[in-house]
């Protein structure tokens, strides 16, 4: 009996080689290795745990693109959160921003100021320089005063007779002459004399010293130049001092 089943052992055993060839053609290790090796299921097991760490791997890879995804989604629901919450983080934005603000006022301030007070010196520079000769010229009025009032002294009568009275008539064009030089002196420093017989009399000019009724003369209007007027630079340096027609009745 044992000889009758020596020969199934016997293919049995080839049987089984065969399987393991078959089995092992797409396992990295060689035939041989497979042949002589004594435990019949490496194969099996390297191929087994092969699949299980690529599907492990898998697993992985599929867990960190899910969560990556949820992450784009939540940007994409609140794509202001990253940026308010870096805001509330750091106050210290807010407070130099602020900082800045207050800085830039007080420097416009400061420069509005400065461009005031250049203006005004450069006013007042100007004002001294076409006042300068206010005090001066006051002075030099009561001489054009006692000028004009010595032409009025002499008769109109008498200021052409140069057969009878020659020396009135020198004298009269001497006094005449000398007026008008100082006349044109004060022009050429700005001061103007004004007031005329039958102007309107106009407060800001004039100074009335009485009022007398004149039917020759409209009211309202100067009928005597006591004393003449002078502006320096277009300014009021003295009124002219005026007797004002006023309205009969």
């Amino acid at each position: 009996m044992m000889s009758h089943f020596a020969p199934s052992r016997f293919l049995i055993r080839q049987a089984i080689r065969g399987i393991r060839i078959q089995s092992c053609l797409r396992s990295p290790l060689t035939i041989k290795d497979h042949l002589l090796s004594t435990k019949p299921i490496n194969c099996f097991q390297s191929q087994f745990f092969s699949n299980d760490s690529q599907s492990k791997q898998d697993t992985d890879d599929s867990s960190n693109a899910s969560k990556k995804d949820e992450t784009t989604d939540e940007e994409k629901h609140n794509p202001g959160a990253g940026v308010e919450s870096e805001e509330l983080a750091d106050p210290e934005i807010a407070r130099l921003e602020e900082e800045v603000k207050s800085l830039k006022d007080q420097l416009m301030r400061s420069l509005a100021e400065q461009e005031n007070t250049r203006r005004i010196a450069k006013r007042d520079v100007a004002n001294a320089k076409q006042y300068a000769i206010k005090s001066f010229s006051k002075s030099l009025l009561d001489s054009s005063d006692n000028l004009e009032r010595a032409l009025d002294a002499v008769p109109e009568d008498l200021r052409t007779d140069s057969e009878n009275h020659p020396v009135l008539v020198t004298l009269y064009e001497g006094i005449k002459m000398t007026e008008a030089g100082l006349n044109k002196a004060f022009e050429m420093n700005g001061l103007k004399k004004f007031g005329a017989v039958g102007e309107n009399f106009d407060p800001n000019m004039h100074e009335a010293l009485f009022e007398y009724a004149d039917p020759n003369r409209e009211a309202g209007t100067v009928g005597q130049i006591m004393k003449s007027g002078f502006t320096l630079n277009d300014r009021v340096l003295r009124p002219a001092e005026v007797g004002v027609v006023k309205k009969e009745g």
